[in-house]
């Protein structure tokens, strides 16, 4: 009775982490347990030690020895040595971790100074726990040979600990055994998971290796990097975050302005060329010349410095089209502000200067000034105001540019007509 009970103990208890698998294939194992007759009570202790090859997901082949030692009612220390080679078939395949298994094999019994030809089987169980190291436990029936006249057959249960070592085809160098590899070519230093393809980190279907934001989902169009207002710039160079969805825009992901006239193409009725914020991005119109009554613009008799006082009153200037001196619609507003200056403020009076881009001939552009200058007086002149408060007409040319000549922007500020306001001493 305290044999079974010893038996069913250690069967119970066993449970063998085996790490001698398809990729690690052999197995070192060292255990001790209990051994007796089956015919009487007497027990002795099994030190035991195998070498384990893995053959299949159900079959293993073992190199095992036994000794017996130590057993009740007898003087001599060692009792049995008993070298097996036997054969482990697992019911489990390795996608289980517990996994109980049955065993048999032929051996080679000492006893009692007498050899012979023998064999072992049993049962045990083993259960994963590490991919190098495994617990294991079993418990099964040794035949005896005949001494004097007589065959001794033995139980024997045991527990111990087995070694898995060995190196398994790894092809490319990933650490993940191609048996288990679903991506056999990863290229050389690229990070894997489990599966022995490359990591995912942020889990958007880009590859570490290849994402730009390998930690924040994104779209494989800009290799794994979020849009959150899907404008087609990755945030991370996205200088516009919130734009509208629907509008276009530049690579800093901006509001695409093509004419750079600060009214985006969203918004511009003319996207390609410059134009006015008043006039939704299109040039303004051009104001038709206001016929005076035979009136000819005449410059004034100079008046000296000392007899005037400037006002410190800023008006704005006027722009004009290239090569040409009309007045636009749009300039047209700013100069009707400067004559309701001039009506509500009789005693002041205006200097007029001209300027060009250099666009041209210096020639030209001094010809140009002055037909710009002409037009404006003409505008002024034909609102009412008179001759004679236009004292100082006086034309520039491309000289003193107040933007570049590089741009067309910087030619637009260029093209100008400027004001002073003074009253006389």
């Amino acid at each position: 009775m305290k044999k079974i009970f010893l038996l069913l103990l250690i069967v119970a208890f066993s449970a063998t982490v085996n790490a001698q698998t398809a990729d690690k294939k052999w197995g070192l194992g060292i255990g001790v347990g209990a051994y007796g007759p089956i015919e009487n009570n007497d027990f002795g202790y099994i030190p035991e030690l195998y070498l384990g090859r893995y053959i299949s997901p159900r079959f293993d082949l073992m190199l095992q020895g036994n000794l017996g030692i130590l057993r009740t009612g007898m003087e001599n220390t060692l009792d049995v040595g008993n070298p097996l080679l036997n054969v482990r078939y697992k019911f489990y395949n390795e996608t289980r971790k517990f996994r109980p298994y049955i065993y048999a094999g032929p051996g080679y019994l000492y006893d009692n100074m007498k050899t012979g030809v023998n064999f072992d089987l049993g049962l045990g169980a083993k259960h994963y726990n590490s991919s190098t190291g495994a617990f294991y436990g079993s418990a099964g029936y040794v035949s005896g040979i005949e001494v004097e006249g007589e065959t001794e057959n033995l139980w024997k249960v045991t527990l111990g600990w087995e070694f898995s070592f060995g190196k398994s085809k790894d092809s490319d160098k990933d650490g993940v055994p191609d048996k288990k590899d679903k991506c056999p070519d990863t290229p050389a230093g690229v990070a894997v998971d489990d599966k022995g393809c490359p990591s995912d980190t942020d889990g958007d279907g880009m590859a570490d290796d290849k994402d730009d934001c390998p930690t924040v989902a994104g779209i494989p169009a800009l290799k794994g990097c979020p849009d959150a207002d899907e404008d087609g710039v990755a945030d991370k160079n996205d200088k516009c975050p919130d734009t509208k969805k629907g509008v276009k825009v530049d690579a800093s992901g901006c509001p695409s302005d093509q004419d750079k006239d600060g009214v985006i193409d969203s918004e511009d009725a003319c996207p390609t060329v410059a134009g006015t914020k008043e006039n939704k991005g299109c040039p303004a119109k051009a104001v038709e010349p206001v016929k005076v009554v035979e009136k000819v613009v005449e410059k004034q008799p100079e008046v000296k410095a000392e007899e005037i006082e400037l006002q410190d009153i800023e008006v704005a200037a006027i722009h004009f089209v290239s090569g040409k001196s009309y007045i636009t619609e749009y300039s047209g507003g700013l100069l009707d502000k400067l004559i309701t200056l001039l009506n509500q403020n009789k005693a002041y009076n205006v200097n007029v200067y001209g300027y060009a881009d250099n666009q041209g001939s210096d020639e030209t552009n001094i010809e140009l000034s002055k037909e710009r200058v002409d037009s404006t007086i003409k505008y002024l002149q034909s609102k009412g105001i008179a001759s004679n408060r236009i004292i100082q007409q006086e034309a520039f040319g491309e000289a003193k540019p107040v933007a570049t000549n590089d741009t067309p922007e910087g030619r637009l500020l260029n093209r100008r007509v400027e004001f002073e306001i003074f009253i006389m001493k």
